[in-house]
């Protein structure tokens, strides 16, 4: 069974620990879209990673991991992250794929990410800087770098001269150098060639053979570029159409779809946030939930658990079920609010709506739910976990629409709760054999 997990807020949910609790059920691990902007932290055995490119199932020995077309890839960043496993013991060789489709993230790409943020002004995106946008830019453009064209000297070295032309007459602080440029990406794409293949066959054929494939999203449903709180958004499709069209296979290919919600909501960066707490209450979230950047170290903008906006996430992606990540976070608490609804004006909003300058206006509808004092941390089934915890659970799944698959009440591993063991097992066998 080949199962997608994409994330069901602003990103930040939790998809890594995820990824990686699941990933021994699985035979490949394949990453669809983004860049090395995802922080999909993952604690193992008292160590904590932070995984950007490489799919999280790479701490498992048996999985092998992919990286898709519609992944924009920094060389660097990816041997960076390679060295940093190899330095824990973890390598790579024979277990990671690369499409040969994939676009090239390259130093004029960051030059043209900070140019665009700062000219935006008081209407920045609050991108993370890195050049993926300007790379998938390029990529819409039809004059992106394919991982493909690394090993062509002749058409590599055209198309840097000609990224590199452009931006230097954008930025005009100083020039940059094509030689050396293409001399990185000449160096770093032979030192890649051994992993790159068509990444579309590769999954055809495991396929065929009945092997099991979890498709990993970055980011979440509303950064997508065209479901989520645009312009304030990423530049690829985190939903889960980008699945296929990120990685090359067809709609058949996804047999369910996990989404992954944190008990609250956090977000990064500008936009509209209708549920988002200031002073006292979300300084108290953000430090419990140490709501900080795993890549970036920004802080965190914190809310309540948004119902109308997870309620799109589930319709977009046809969410099957959903793991709530983080409840622990809201141990101690008198009471838990819930937004239900948006009331704009003398009208109560129950969907998300698209225009911004209405979101804007937003205030959030909340249902009160009575906290719990009692510890969710350590609970090992879901009638361990305090009455209240669950009422509020169970809520959740009332107005999202879909059942609660696990629960999360911890960064390691087994801080994981089954709330559906049937679903559980008809999806991955007997479930406390993995948990």
């Amino acid at each position: 069974m080949n199962i997608a997990v994409v994330g069901a807020q602003w990103g930040d949910e939790g998809k890594g620990k995820i990824v990686d609790l699941l990933a021994q059920r699985f035979s490949i691990v394949a990453r669809y879209q983004g860049g090395h902007n995802a922080g999909h932290t993952v604690h193992v055995g008292g160590r904590k990673f932070i995984l950007r490119l490489i799919p999280s199932g790479i701490l498992h020995p048996g999985v092998t991991c992919v990286i898709g077309n519609g992944v924009v890839i920094d060389l660097k960043a990816l041997f960076d992250e390679v060295d940093e496993l190899s330095a824990a013991g973890i390598g790579v060789d024979g277990r990671l794929l690369v499409s040969d489709r994939a676009h090239v993230i390259l130093p004029y790409h960051r030059d043209l990410d900070r140019l665009s943020e700062a000219s935006l002004g008081v209407k920045m995106i609050g991108t993370t800087s890195r050049g993926i946008g300007p790379a998938y830019e390029d990529k819409a453009g039809r004059r992106g770098l394919r991982v493909c064209d690394l090993a062509d000297e002749t058409a590599l070295e055209e198309l840097v001269r000609d990224g590199v032309s452009r931006r230097n007459r954008l930025v005009h602080d100083n020039a940059l150098r094509w030689e050396d440029v293409f001399g990185q990406a000449r160096d770093l794409g032979a030192r890649l060639r051994p992993w790159v293949g068509d990444v579309s066959v590769a999954l055809t054929r495991a396929m065929a053979e009945s092997r099991a494939i979890l498709f990993e999203g970055a980011q979440g449903t509303m950064l997508d570029l065209d479901h989520g709180t645009y312009p304030y958004v990423t530049s690829s499709n985190a939903t889960v159409g980008g699945a296929c069209t990120g990685l090359g296979v067809g709609p058949r290919s996804v047999h369910a779809v996990l989404g992954i919600a944190k008990a609250y909501t956090t977000r990064v960066g500008e936009g509209p946030f209708p549920s988002e707490l200031h002073g006292a209450e979300g300084d108290t979230l953000r430090a419990k939930g140490h709501e900080f950047g795993a890549v970036t170290g920004r802080p965190r903008r914190c809310g309540w658990f948004d119902a109308v906006q997870v309620r799109h996430a589930v319709r977009v992606n046809g969410l099957d079920a959903v793991v709530i990540t983080k409840l622990d976070v809201l141990d101690g608490l008198s009471t838990v609010p819930i937004c239900v609804g948006y009331r704009i004006g003398d009208d109560i909003c129950e969907e998300f709506p698209a225009d911004l300058r209405r979101l804007q206006r937003c205030t959030p509808v909340l249902e009160r739910q009575p906290g719990w004092s009692a510890p969710t941390a350590g609970a090992k089934r879901f009638d361990g976990l305090p009455a209240e915890a669950r009422a509020y659970v169970e809520r959740l799944e009332q107005l999202i629409g879909v059942p609660v698959l696990l629960i999360s009440t911890g960064a390691g591993r087994d801080d994981t709760v089954v709330r559906n063991e049937p679903l559980a097992a008809a999806w991955f066998g007997s479930p406390m054999a993995w948990i």
